[in-house]
């Protein structure tokens, strides 16, 4: 099992990367994960996991691209909520990169 060290506590990894435990994600969680990947998170990318965390707790799952990029849409305008926007933001592999910074579970349809 991986682990990420933020403040001095390792946080449980699985072998893609995502947290094990829901609860041990915040915002210095998910900046620490960011700079593994290299991602530097502005109020945009922040926006987003906010927001993937509201459909998270709303229906329980992870979305792929199609639903994020809709529920984006209908939530934040369809400027935000385009695939383009979305794919500049977390290289290309938003629904994936976005919920492992979120603390969510990968989407179940993502390779």
């Amino acid at each position: 099992m991986k682990h990420l060290m933020v403040d001095g506590r390792a946080i449980a990894l699985d072998k893609d990367g995502y947290l094990t435990e829901l609860d041990d994600w915040s915002e210095v969680v998910a900046e620490a994960l960011a700079r593994d990947e290299g991602l530097h998170l502005g109020d945009d990318h922040w926006e987003i996991l906010h927001l993937l965390r509201s459909f998270y707790a709303e229906f329980q799952l992870s979305p792929a691209n199609r639903p994020l990029i809709k529920y984006a849409a209908l939530k934040l305008g369809p400027e935000k909520g385009s695939s383009l926007h979305l794919n500049l933001l977390f290289k290309g592999a938003p629904a994936k990169l976005a919920a492992k910074l979120a603390g969510l579970p990968k989407p179940t349809n993502c390779l």
